[in-house]
């Protein structure tokens, strides 16, 4: 009986434990999920600009 409560407390130990990890990594799936809203807005707001910044290989510079 005794080792059958030993392994409970172990097992309750372990749940807890991955709860916690459970936690914070959606606490940061959260943070990074913001940010990439952020930046995917950002990109959305200088491509409604028109002035993107990306110049591709056939393109000629502004300067020319």
């Amino acid at each position: 009986m005794q080792h059958l409560e030993e392994q409970i407390a172990h097992l309750t130990r372990t749940v807890d434990e991955l709860s916690d990890v459970i936690s914070r990594q959606q606490g940061e799936i959260d943070r990074l999920t913001h940010r990439v809203a952020m930046l995917m807005e950002r990109e959305r707001a200088r491509d409604q600009e028109g002035n993107g910044g990306v110049i591709l290989g056939d393109e000629r510079p502004p300067h020319y």
